[in-house]
């Protein structure tokens, strides 16, 4: 199952809201810096088809700047 770590930056004054979008996400954890407008995102799908499709749903969302990979691995 394939797990991946990832920085989510919001557009400046969106950070509530691309929290808000990345919760409602199945298979995705999110976990807000305290000191820094920056979310980290960690993703637990099942199999590669499903982490392809929640990737394509991430970036969709309006209020997300950029998203960086910073750890990904898959177990079989």
């Amino acid at each position: 199952m394939p797990i991946k770590s990832y920085l989510a930056h919001p557009h400046e004054g969106k950070k509530a809201h691309l929290i808000e979008a990345l919760k409602s996400l199945e298979y995705c954890e999110v976990i807000p810096a305290e000191n820094k407008d920056l979310l980290i995102v960690v993703t637990d799908t099942h199999t590669r088809e499903q982490e392809d499709h929640l990737k394509e749903k991430i970036e969709s969302i309006a209020s997300l700047k950029l998203l960086a990979m910073v750890s990904g691995f898959n177990t079989k």
